[in-house]
């Protein structure tokens, strides 16, 4: 009886390890993943911040730079392959719970099911576009047009405005609590701090601030862009990524806010990459 018992425990303990080692391994897949593309957007928004860029700064334009790189087939598979991971990562918050003292309350479980969604269909796009069976954005083109028609689908249904102002809000909100975690150094909580040096914690903290500040303020402007669109009731004003980005250049301090936020944008990148590393999963 014991001895089933003993068993029984070795084999349950097991099984734990094995899903929090691929639980793990997804994890750090998938930002490694999502650390390509910020660095690759914020590379595309410089070039156009200095007046040589050719492709939009968007997902898109970071798939198709890719494209043309060296063995770019397979980094976009191997891209693919780890968004898929993040997808499953944030699957996995949702059954088992997240890390830290309220990983298993429901608001954490929430977030997680968002991200997922979130994930999942941006894995479904990269992975579509590497074989060469949908657009880079999903089946809306460019994330501008997407926005626009996304958009105007939305404004004709009854209370429409409404829910594009609503869900405007939310997404401005979202950046400004993006924002301002960044600058007060949250992501530390979820670091494997004493495994890190004193410099390069310094180093991570740079990456973490000026990059959580440039993707809360982008995420912020794309809201505004979505309340406008609502409260004139016209949906060329709701702007996708890069529209949103090209628009910090039509302010007073011209392209060199673009330019700012672009290096946030790959500040963000980098981010993303030592969260791969150092991060508590």
């Amino acid at each position: 009886m014991n001895g089933s018992l003993t068993a029984g425990s070795g084999q349950s303990a097991i099984g734990r390890s094995a899903r929090g080692s691929a639980t793990e391994g997804a994890a750090r897949a998938g930002l490694a993943a999502r650390g390509v593309i910020y660095l690759m957007v914020g590379a595309l928004a410089l070039q156009i911040a200095f007046g040589n860029g050719k492709r939009q700064a968007d997902r898109g334009g970071a798939l198709e730079e890719l494209a043309d790189k060296p063995f770019g087939a397979a980094m976009l598979w191997a891209l693919g392959i780890g968004l898929v991971c993040m997808a499953l990562w944030r699957l996995s918050e949702i059954v088992f719970g997240s890390v830290g003292p309220k990983g298993r309350s429901a608001k954490k479980r929430l977030l997680a099911g968002a991200r997922f969604v979130f994930y999942a269909f941006v894995a479904y796009s990269v992975l579509s576009f590497a074989a060469g069976t949908g657009s880079s954005n999903g089946s809306g083109g460019s994330s501008d047009k997407q926005s626009k028609d996304v958009t105007a689908k939305v404004l004709d249904l009854p209370g429409g405005q409404w829910i594009v102002g609503l869900a405007g809000v939310g997404i401005a909100i979202a950046g400004l609590w993006i924002g301002a975690r960044a600058v007060m150094r949250h992501y530390r909580d979820k670091l494997k701090l004493s495994e890190m040096s004193q410099r390069m914690r310094q180093m991570v903290d740079v990456t973490g601030v000026g990059g959580g500040a440039a993707r809360g303020l982008v995420f912020a402007a794309a809201g505004a862009f979505a309340v406008r669109a609502a409260v004139d009731y016209q949906p060329d004003k709701a702007k996708g990524l890069d529209d949103t980005l090209r628009s910090f250049a039509d302010t007073p301090l011209g392209p060199w806010l673009l330019a700012l936020v672009a290096a946030g944008l790959v500040l963000f990148g980098l981010f993303s990459f030592a969260m791969a590393r150092w991060r508590r999963v």
